[in-house]
């Protein structure tokens, strides 16, 4: 093979999945956007969102991942049939996920009060995570599920297609569940 039709082979995969990537990252800035009121309303929130998308990535990420190669090495069928190796990785992934969003809530609330910056209530930051961290985890849980199994289906490498699916997929409802959580607890207070 030339230098040539690797790259343009490499561009031909990579430029779609890239372009969606950057698409759903510019749909999450404009959700991030327009919480104006909700970010003024919840001090500390804005501190929280990247360590909250970042969960959303590792977590859910890492789950691709052992789907991958669990269908890699024949251990799991790509079909959507309880699995005790799906069931297993999925709880895994939406426990992990809820711990690493409610850690971060209070690591935010811990840090944001040691530096004497104004923020919410520690239970305000706990509930936002929690309830976000329950949102975007069933969401994510099934978008990855449905990439890596569809994508292998197909022929495609599912490794290629996790990590921008979960950029992409984390970012958008990552941001989209914080902005309900958020609603949710403004609505109580």
């Amino acid at each position: 093979m030339s230098v040539v039709s690797v790259v343009t082979n490499s561009y031909r995969s990579a430029l779609p999945t890239v372009l969606v990537s950057a698409f759903g990252g510019l749909l999450a800035g404009t959700i991030l956007g327009g919480m104006d009121a909700e970010l003024k309303a919840v001090q500390g929130l804005l501190v929280m969102v990247p360590a909250f998308l970042a969960i959303r990535g590792s977590v859910y990420g890492s789950l691709g991942s052992r789907l991958s190669s669990a269908l890699h090495q024949g251990l799991l069928d790509p079909v959507f049939e309880p699995d005790d190796r799906l069931v297993n990785a999925v709880v895994a992934a939406l426990l992990n996920g809820l711990t690493a969003s409610v850690f971060a809530a209070i690591l935010t609330f811990a840090i944001l009060s040691v530096i004497g910056h104004a923020v919410a209530p520690l239970w305000v930051l706990v509930f936002i995570a929690f309830v976000g961290g329950v949102l975007a985890g069933f969401v994510l849980t099934a978008v990855i599920v449905v990439v890596v199994f569809v994508g292998y289906r197909r022929g495609m490498n599912p490794d290629d297609l996790v990590g921008p699916a979960m950029t992409t997929a984390g970012d958008i409802f990552g941001m989209a569940s914080l902005f309900v959580a958020t609603k949710l607890v403004l609505a109580v207070l």
